[in-house]
């Protein structure tokens, strides 16, 4: 019968992390987000127990600062040692926001459950179920916030090494490959993602002979080669801390049995989720209207997530006329706070007008004339230059953008600058 092994795989936990760029919150919302980090963790662990893992790998990053509160450390240990309780092994390592030299033995010393990486030099670690040899992982923390450019974090983590440490720390000789079927690496790293932290090329790390690869430090979901056969993931954080870190948020549980490709589910841990959310208001004719488009779509976002609460900032777009009204930040201030007040399951943090005025660009009488051959003049300026097109959206490519993203915003950028243009145009006939 093929040997198998279950285990959780969290990263990114930034325990005493500050909510940033929160705007208009309230004091119940506040609360919540104070309490989110520690929430999602519960969460993690009761996942642990619940599914009765194997072990559990936290792959960096579990304080946001090299300053932790007793607090967080605290709320951090408790988890541990429901863990210890529960007979559940845990392997971690530290990363660029808690580095090795960062970790207060003073404040508690780990359970006896836990195994953490040595920052120096690569460690070692077996874990065995009833006596039998299942799992060798290997792993290495940072030493401090930053990582040496002429080293490579995985170094020395192969399967080779492992079996090689392994004999001489345990004694025991017999730690083949068959008695050990597999092998786990835990590592905090930018892998090609982010070339500042600690970077890997993954064709490097799938040349080392380790089944999986367990990472920390990208914050949103990422498997490699596919998700199809996982063989170096990021779970993403356990909680998003700001509008950029929309859509769900957790940790995966991996399995990993005897010939068949690895096997990852995600957990969802999050106990907020933010969005972003744009609202097309083409059809409503009053106020009103827009306000129920803006509930149906916050419910509609709201019934997606994985969570129970959402944070989202939203952009009414379309053509209106009700666009001018909308200019005005008291009537948007009054509609956000509306929403807000009223529903439990979701804080408006934002809202904002991105519409525009219907536009009659074919009509060539009087006052419009010009407007409507420099709305022409401009589509075929567009289509006239397409190199310098080819050139802004590859520009957007090397920025990380997707290639069909850069054409959108491309787009969106040319049609942007010809309604500027526009507007102007329109204050200038009503002076």
């Amino acid at each position: 019968m093929a040997r198998s092994i279950t285990f959780l795989h969290t990263a990114d936990l930034h325990f005493g992390a500050p909510f940033r760029g929160i705007r208009n919150l309230s004091e119940t919302w506040s609360d919540r987000l104070l309490e989110a980090i520690g929430s999602a963790y519960d969460t993690v662990i009761d996942t642990a127990i619940k599914r009765e893992v194997d072990f559990v790998v936290i792959a960096g990053d579990v304080f946001d600062t090299a300053r932790a509160s007793y607090r967080d450390y605290r709320r951090f240990f408790d988890g541990l040692h429901r863990l210890d309780r529960a007979g559940v092994p845990v392997y971690l390592c530290t990363g660029n926001h808690d580095p090795y030299t960062s970790w207060q033995a003073d404040f508690e010393r780990l359970p006896r459950n836990v195994v953490m990486f040595e920052a120096a030099h690569p460690s070692f670690a077996l874990y065995e179920r009833d006596g039998e040899a299942l799992c060798l992982l290997g792993g290495r923390s940072y030493f401090n916030q930053t990582w040496p450019r002429d080293q490579r974090i995985s170094e020395g983590i192969d399967r080779a090494s492992l079996e090689r440490n392994l004999e001489r720390q345990t004694g025991r000789p017999d730690l083949s490959r068959v008695q050990a079927p597999f092998s786990v690496g835990v590592i905090h790293t930018g892998l090609t993602l982010d070339p500042l932290k600690a970077p890997e090329n993954p064709l490097d790390l799938m040349a080392c002979g380790i089944d999986y690869w367990a990472c920390g430090h990208i914050h949103s979901r990422y498997a490699y080669p596919s998700w199809d056969d996982p063989s170096i993931v990021f779970p993403g954080c356990i909680q998003g801390r700001d509008a950029n870190e929309t859509g769900s948020r957790g940790c995966v549980l991996v399995t990993l049995t005897e010939g068949a490709a690895n096997r990852v589910e995600f957990v969802p841990t999050a106990s907020i989720d933010w969005e972003r959310l744009s609202v097309d208001v083409s059809s409503s004719e009053t106020v009103s209207d827009i306000e129920r488009r803006i509930t149906e779509e916050l419910f509609r976002a709201n019934g997606r997530a994985q969570c129970s609460r959402m944070i989202a900032r939203v952009e009414l777009v379309g053509t209106t006329d009700l666009h001018d009204l909308l200019c005005q930040k008291d009537i948007l201030e009054d509609v956000r706070l509306r929403l807000s007040d009223t529903y439990d399951e979701f804080f408006v943090d934002a809202l904002s007008n991105r519409t525009r005025k219907p536009r009659d660009l074919e009509r060539s009488g009087g006052e419009a004339l010009f407007a409507t051959e420099f709305a022409r003049a401009a589509a075929r300026r567009r289509e006239d230059l397409p190199s310098l097109r080819a050139e802004v959206e590859e520009e957007l490519v090397a920025r990380r953008l997707g290639p069909s993203a850069a054409k959108a915003l491309t787009d969106e950028l040319c049609d942007e600058s010809m309604h500027f243009v526009l507007d102007l145009l329109d204050r200038g006939s009503q002076r």
